[in-house]
């Protein structure tokens, strides 16, 4: 059974600035692009019977840059959509909302954690059978890349929160005795 590497995009002007970013399309930063190119040290040594992306620019360009040869993009791997808080930090949000979790409440105008989970979980289901031919990897942005490692291991979305995960990284997502597990977490490019 082949393993999903997943590979988070490099870094854009709001994620340097932990900004939430969603359906934004912005362009990565100069450090993002070297962090992007920097992997390619890393997946060259590696074959993939697929390689989907998310369709923003940022996790095209990644993949591009990392020596990726994009074969699907696919919009349920796209990064939560954080409605009325795209392009607000989380202290921001706090202000206004001491309560809110992403990973309990979702946001407003924006997704849920189920409807993340059931996008995610459909995802899984097309790339399953693919996985019977190899390893793929997945370009994809950070909270739902942690919500991708959380449904693959069986557990609820929520569980992404325990899963820190930075830009210009890479996982992997396999099994141990026929169970899904953690084979690598947010490792940089060596």
């Amino acid at each position: 059974m082949g393993e999903i590497v997943v590979v988070r995009h490099g870094q854009t002007e709001w994620s340097a600035n932990g900004r939430h970013t969603s359906t934004t399309d912005l362009d990565l930063t100069p450090a993002g692009e070297a962090g992007a190119r920097a992997l390619s040290r890393v997946l060259a040594n590696r074959s993939f019977v697929a390689v989907v992306s998310s369709p923003r620019s940022r996790a095209l360009r990644t993949a591009e840059l990392a020596g990726l040869t994009v074969t699907e993009v696919d919009n349920d791997i796209a990064e939560w959509d954080y409605g009325e808080y795209e392009g607000r930090t989380t202290a921001e949000i706090l202000a206004a909302n001491p309560d809110w979790d992403l990973w309990r409440d979702g946001c407003p105008g924006g997704e849920t954690p189920q409807r993340v989970a059931d996008r995610l979980d459909r995802f899984l289901t097309r790339l399953r059978p693919m996985l019977a031919l190899g390893d793929a990897a997945v370009v994809s942005h950070g909270h739902a890349s942690r919500a991708l490692a959380a449904r693959w291991l069986q557990q609820p979305t929520a569980f992404g929160a325990h899963l820190m995960l930075g830009t210009a990284t890479i996982s992997v997502l396999g099994h141990e005795h026929g169970v899904p597990a953690l084979r690598a977490w947010n490792a940089p490019p060596a």
